[in-house]
């Protein structure tokens, strides 16, 4: 079978299985069962395509007659499309597994047949949007996929709380959507046609380009979550299930990602502005988010902030790549780029295995607040070390995949900072404290979360209750595991994959000068370092064993400072580890604080709680939302409940569409 028609049976078999999981109704195991051979088959088959592509470096495209207007059915496959589509597929298989053991306490409800297929359709959609290179197609796949993990989110619906997210959720998707239609709609004006070679060929006006651009950040972005197009991402997350969210955190927002660099792709040589623009909204994510993640106390909500923080640091390594290319920096422009592409691929392999593991310390313990969590790593080992992984991972610490992808960002801010022309140094060389920042503050945030859940002592009977989950759970969180590990541990090998579609947004033909300068070179002795530390480790640990061997082993409890009996209740909380780095920022911040001091010689009680609302919520969504809302108001009287009222609406709209016409 060719690399085409593999490519194009991968989303087939997905809609194929998705129809099959309709059909088995409320039989979750079959439905599921049917989600997981259909979601393997495809990663397979598009797979197989994509490595022939990455292999071999040319491309391949398919164009055919289509009935839609302004359309035609147009496919292919480059290196950018090559490495999302088995990105994409890859991930969604263990998502697949997990899912069906994180809802087999549901045993056979009535929408587990429509979930899975909608589970399904959203993997297919984000294939063809990869595939696909015509306008329409990409929005109709684009709204698939919005569609599908909008009724994914909603899973929960009995939940007063989940349908409100899922709501605010389906606003932002379809906010975004309305800006990614204005851009075809106005390049396909100026090129005659929606076709992405056509766009690609079209002559564009510096003024008309920057418009274009700005309506592809607000459309892209809104899907990737940047700030501040973000404020959904924080609450679609934690409202879906965990395998959902470990499938749209770690592979669907980076659908804008890909969005922003197929535009870049086709929109010619960037000017140096929009390196800029993207520099500053990606630091602007990572910060944002990194310290909005310190605050929740929401385990899955801690997490979906760092989506939005490592997005953010994604947006830097192209905002520095592009700005490279526009000074000539062949080499620096391949260290950003790859390292962005890269943590493509590692953040959603971290963050994929934290809400893997994470789900599955909420889902025994029955809640995901931190502060009635704690001393699951004994109860729960596996989900505890496959969690401890992941935050080493996210946190960038060597050897596992994190680091390796934010050192090629760092290499490509410093060397550019070193060699490029006075502005783009100046900007870089800001940037490289922001991104350390960013880095610290993430290391604080997971310290605090691994701390209070799976260390110390039970904060709740739940809690103390728990036991491990079933290996359909606990084996994909190993293997994701294991990968984060691999691909820190074979980093040369992983830069292959990605430099063909860095050297598409480079600019450049060849990678000569990156292997000899910042890449394959450098990244090698990253990655030796790495192996001697994990062999010092396990001489170290074997060395223990050896000491320890015939000798008599005793526990005792942790000196409790001199307490005789020392609770639960004298342990660090998330909010008391995470005030001290929070409270020189309140005013920034703005907390809600509720306070019960102490009183009294004995006093028997004092609380304290923290909440943080998100600046873009407050400042702009909310009271957009609230003008909408009373727009909608003002309108409902066109809403008569009649018939012939609606009919007339449809001819009024049709005579002005002929007149628009008659008159242009």
């Amino acid at each position: 079978m060719n690399p085409e028609a593999l490519a194009l049976a991968a989303p087939a078999s997905l809609l194929i299985g998705a129809a099959v999981s309709l059909a088995c109704g409320k039989r979750s195991g079959v439905a599921a069962w049917v989600a997981i051979l259909a979601t393997s088959f495809a990663a397979v088959l598009g797979t197989a395509s994509a490595a022939n592509v990455l292999r071999s470096g040319a491309g391949w495209s398919i164009e055919a007659a289509w009935s839609l207007p302004w359309a035609t059915f147009s496919v292919g496959m480059d290196g950018l499309s090559a490495y999302f589509l088995a990105f994409i597929l890859a991930l969604a298989v263990p998502a697949a597994a997990y899912g069906k053991g994180y809802l087999a306490h549901e045993g056979d409800s009535r929408w587990a047949g429509a979930s899975w297929a909608f589970f399904q359709i959203l993997v297919a959609s984000m294939a063809v949007v990869v595939l696909a290179r015509d306008g329409v197609l990409f929005l109709i796949a684009w709204e698939g996929m919005s569609v599908a993990s909008f009724f994914l989110v909603i899973h929960d619906h009995r939940r007063p709380e989940v349908r409100s997210d899922a709501l605010v959720y389906l606003v932002a998707t379809h906010l975004g959507a309305a800006a990614l239609a204005a851009m075809f709609g106005l390049w396909g004006r100026g090129a005659g046609s929606l076709a992405f070679a056509a766009l690609q060929g079209a002559p564009l006006s510096r003024n008309v380009a920057w418009v274009l651009f700005l309506l592809a950040l607000v459309g892209f972005g809104s899907k990737a979550g940047l700030a501040p197009f973000h404020v959904w991402l924080p609450k679609a997350h934690p409202a879906a299930p965990s395998h959902v969210s470990a499938l749209m955190s770690g592979v669907m927002i980076k659908m804008g990602i890909y969005g922003l660099m197929r535009f870049i792709l086709m929109s010619g040589p960037p000017p140096a502005g929009w390196g800029y623009a993207l520099l500053g909204i990606g630091a602007l994510s990572a910060v944002g988010g990194v310290l909005y993640a310190l605050a929740q106390h929401d385990l899955k909500r801690l997490l979906a902030y760092h989506s939005v923080e490592n997005v953010g640091i994604i947006t830097m390594g192209l905002g520095a790549g592009l700005l490279a290319r526009t000074a000539g920096l062949e080499a620096v422009a391949m260290a950003a780029l790859c390292g962005s592409l890269l943590h493509v691929l590692n953040h959603g392999l971290f963050k994929s295995l934290l809400f893997y593991s994470g789900g599955a310390a909420t889902q025994a313990a029955g809640t995901r607040n931190m502060e009635r969590l704690g001393g699951l790593l004994r109860r729960m080992p596996v989900t505890g070390a496959a969690f401890l992984a992941g935050a080493a991972a996210i946190c960038a610490l060597p050897p596992f995949n994190g680091f390796v992808s934010e050192w090629l960002i760092y290499s490509g801010l410093f060397n550019g900072a070193l060699q490029g022309p006075g502005a783009v140094s100046a900007v870089l060389f800001v940037t490289i404290p922001l991104l350390a920042l960013v880095g610290g503050l993430a290391l604080a945030c997971f310290a605090k979360a691994s701390g209070v859940v799976f260390l110390g002592e039970p904060r709740s009977e739940e809690a103390a209750r728990c036991k491990e989950v079933s290996p359909w759970m606990t084996v994909p969180m190993v293997l994701t595991a294991l990968a984060c590990a691999g691909v820190g541990l074979a980093a040369p090998w992983a830069l292959r994959i990605v430099a063909p579609a860095a050297r598409e947004l480079a600019g450049i033909s060849s990678n000569a000068a990156w292997n000899t300068s910042l890449g394959a070179g450098p990244l090698s002795a990253v990655v030796l370092a790495g192996w001697m530390l994990l062999i010092v480790a396990g001489i170290m640990l074997g060395f223990r064993r050896l000491l320890l061997k015939g000798k008599a082993l005793s526990e005792a409890p942790t000196w409790g400072c001199g307490y005789a009996a020392p609770t639960a209740r004298m342990q660090y909380t998330a909010s008391s580890f995470a005030q001290p780095l929070l409270e020189p920022l309140s005013r920034l911040m703005r907390p809600s604080l509720r306070k019960r001091r102490p009183k009294g010689i004995f006093p028997e009680r004092a609380s304290f709680s923290s909440h943080y609302d998100d600046p873009a919520d407050r400042t702009i969504f909310d009271p957009a939302i609230t003008l909408l809302e009373r727009l909608a108001g003002a309108l409902r009287p066109l809403q008569q409940g009649r018939l012939q009222v609606y009919l007339l609406y449809v001819l009024l709209t049709l005579v002005a569409l002929i007149a628009w016409e008659v008159l242009a």
